[in-house]
């Protein structure tokens, strides 16, 4: 478990070692083919900013070499945003009084509808964590009647069993994305003051409960702007390189949460999510290429928090994987656009502008991976399903 390797380590320790590299010890990182954990070190480290240049080129050159010129399109499909835990910083927190909803079958197959006219093959199953409303039996559900319509069903839902898990991946899910947030063990109650989610461990167990059950591929990350984001993001990396070696037939992501502003109506209140430790677009940037340099197969995802600007520029340098207009709340796409989102997006274009950006770059957008047997399969009409 990678619970033996993360107890080896200490925070301030970690964060005194990165803060104290040298530019040789870039230098000596940026002269490597093969790239070890304390390598990534210095290569997020602030010694590192005045090679970004070199680094931005480096992982153009691997990211080309093992992906091509190809950048793969997904969209979030969020089903809930009913959640029984207390997170400071989400706005679907239990404690915000704000109008819950759950999409029923019919409703669920009018987004569907809307993601597979603007031309998704790629759908991120998103629910907060409420485990007697959006539970297992409701995610069953939701697979079932999305996988004759999308070749690849992710989902990004509370953390299950292994045997749950187990269960999903025979309905067709793909890949699962878990965030630990923070791995800053002494702060993370903080963040997370009640609910299944302030239980630490249980959450950093998640992807070797992941292993074990053969998923395809785990996504990784941690919420950028918790704590100070290169310890947060080497604990990343020594968790992505724990699995790889033990799950070896698994595929794994990045991604790079950044916090996102969000307002919502409380009483007379009107409240801004924090941002503890902000990280600007050079030191985002700096952190995306270290990923690469330190690991040229892993797959690297950005979302529509970000600028428009800043996702055009890093198409080429490093990135895998792009959302392209994203709606982060429960029927969002076509039910009831008014629900509150969960985090307030920052790049608004349609997955066709998104699809003239990138062959603007000289890419390829991809939408889907393969062409699955029900790829054929008509689109259920909403009707038949009561809303």
């Amino acid at each position: 478990m990678f619970q033996s390797i993360f107890t080896q380590y200490r925070w301030e320790q970690v964060y005194a070692s990165i803060y104290t590299k040298r530019d040789s010890d870039v230098r000596a990182a940026l002269a490597k083919t093969h790239r070890t954990i304390e390598d990534f070190k210095a290569l997020i480290s602030p010694a590192a900013a005045p090679f970004l240049e070199e680094m931005a080129q480096q992982s153009r050159a691997l990211t080309q070499q093992r992906f091509g010129k190809t950048i793969q399109l997904y969209a979030p499909l969020y089903l809930s945003n009913e959640c029984q835990n207390i997170c400071t910083y989400c706005a679907f927190s239990m404690d915000n009084k704000i109008p819950r909803r759950t999409l029923n079958d019919a409703e669920i197959l009018l987004e569907a509808q809307a993601l597979k006219a603007m031309g998704y093959d790629h759908v991120l199953l998103v629910t907060g964590e409420a485990h007697k409303t959006v539970g297992v039996a409701y995610l069953q559900n939701a697979i079932r009647l999305l996988k004759p319509l999308f070749a690849n069903i992710s989902i990004e839902v509370q953390p299950l069993l292994q045997a749950e898990y187990e269960l999903l991946i025979s309905e067709g899910i793909y890949a699962v994305l878990v965030y630990q947030e923070t791995y800053h063990r002494e702060v993370y109650k903080d963040y997370h003051p009640k609910g299944k989610k302030s239980n630490f461990d249980f959450r950093l167990d998640t992807p070797d409960r992941l292993g074990k059950a053969g998923i395809h591929k785990i996504g990784l990350g941690a919420l950028i702007g918790l704590e100070d984001w290169r310890v947060e993001s080497f604990f990343t990396a020594l968790h992505m390189q724990y699995l790889e070696e033990t799950y070896w037939k698994t595929l794994y992501s990045i991604s790079f949460p950044r916090l996102r502003p969000i307002y919502w109506e409380d009483g007379e209140d009107n409240r801004l999510l924090p941002n503890n430790f902000d990280m600007d677009n050079r030191a985002l940037l700096q952190l995306i290429c270290a990923y690469r340099l330190l690991n040229p197969t892993v797959e690297l995802s950005l979302s529509t928090r970000e600028q428009p600007l800043f996702r055009d520029h890093v198409i080429p340098l490093g990135i895998t994987s792009l959302s392209a207009g994203s709606k982060t709340n429960p029927g969002g796409y076509a039910v009831d656009p008014q629900t509150l989102e969960q985090f307030e997006i920052s790049d608004e274009r349609s997955p066709q502008e998104m699809l003239e950006r990138i062959e603007a770059h000289g890419y390829e957008a991809v939408w889907k991976n393969w062409e699955p047997i029900q790829a054929t399969a008509e689109i259920p009409a909403a009707s038949e399903y009561p809303i």
